[in-house]
């Protein structure tokens, strides 16, 4: 059961990217370069991560994951906003310490909490972003993403934190940045009226 469970992940993953790509390519999305940046970085070292501690089908999630952050970030490069502001730098900032830090442990667990607390960095931006403007980011993304995690998580064959941690974490930080985007709009439609 647990590998349908990787495969379902590993579709949504794909699925969630498709809209995303499409409205950044229509002008109606703008990614956050630096959050992009840092979710590409952290998605290659925590597949790494996860394929050294054993995952096998949870994989399919953060493999494809990461394929699609990589090119939605090369997308940003012309399309997106941010990457020089004091946050962005902020953000890229605490990434870079993190990577540090797990070069010198060199220890994949720590690595996988290292990517796990510089994600929440990129994150924030994102998550800023879309309440503050809704209508620059793609909420189905964001839904397809989290819920692709959950079923990452239920793709784990056996009750390991280290291997449970990452889709977990997927399925929550999407489902807020959702959230975000929800209470952004519902505000906008109150300012209006």
């Amino acid at each position: 059961m647990p590998q349908i469970f990787g495969y379902i992940s590993g579709v949504l993953s794909v699925c969630c990217f498709v809209p995303y790509i499409w409205d950044i390519l229509k002008h109606k999305t703008k990614p956050e370069r630096a959050s992009w940046l840092i979710w590409s970085v952290l998605g290659v070292i925590a597949f790494f991560s996860q394929l050294n501690k054993g995952a096998t089908d949870s994989l399919w999630l953060t493999g494809v994951q990461t394929i699609g952050l990589v090119l939605v970030f090369l997308l940003s490069l012309k399309y997106g906003v941010g990457g020089l502001t004091k946050k962005d730098m902020l953000a890229l900032g605490v990434a870079f310490v993190g990577l540090v830090l797990w070069k010198i442990t060199q220890e994949a667990t720590i690595a996988l909490i290292l990517v796990i607390i510089i994600d929440v960095a990129g994150s924030l931006l994102t998550i800023s972003k879309s309440y503050k403007d809704p209508g620059s980011e793609t909420l189905v993304t964001w839904i397809l993403s989290g819920t692709s995690g959950l079923f990452g998580a239920l793709a784990v064959y056996k009750l390991d934190w280290v291997l449970l941690s990452y889709p977990v974490y997927l399925w929550l930080i999407n489902y807020i940045i959702a959230g975000a985007l929800i209470l952004g709009r519902r505000k906008q439609i109150k300012e209006r009226a």
